[in-house]
């Protein structure tokens, strides 16, 4: 079963910080993989769509890819939360 075209261009750009869309043609061409431009651009388009990928114009014929990476930032709010029903929870027990 053939890996999605999506999926391997989603996983050539992870390879890398970012690309211009013609180093990201280049490699593609490069492994092996044989796609029109109209499909290139389609492919860039779901994946940035589904928020995997983002996409913005350098100059007028060239466009920067990278990946999007979630950086996931915790709450103080919900740390002093958790860390006092924690609290309550173990008060709760008769001490002996």
């Amino acid at each position: 079963m053939a890996i999605p075209i999506r999926n391997h261009v989603l996983e050539t750009i992870k390879q890398k910080e970012n690309f211009t869309d013609k180093e990201l043609e280049k490699l593609l061409a490069k492994d092996g993989t044989v796609i029109t431009e109209a499909k290139f651009n389609k492919v860039l388009l779901d994946l940035e769509i589904m928020g995997l990928i983002s996409v913005s114009w350098v100059t007028k014929d060239t466009r920067r890819v990278e990946a999007v990476t979630e950086k996931v930032e915790e709450d103080v709010y919900d740390e002093q939360i958790k860390k006092a029903e924690e609290k309550d929870y173990e008060a709760s027990f008769p001490s002996s």
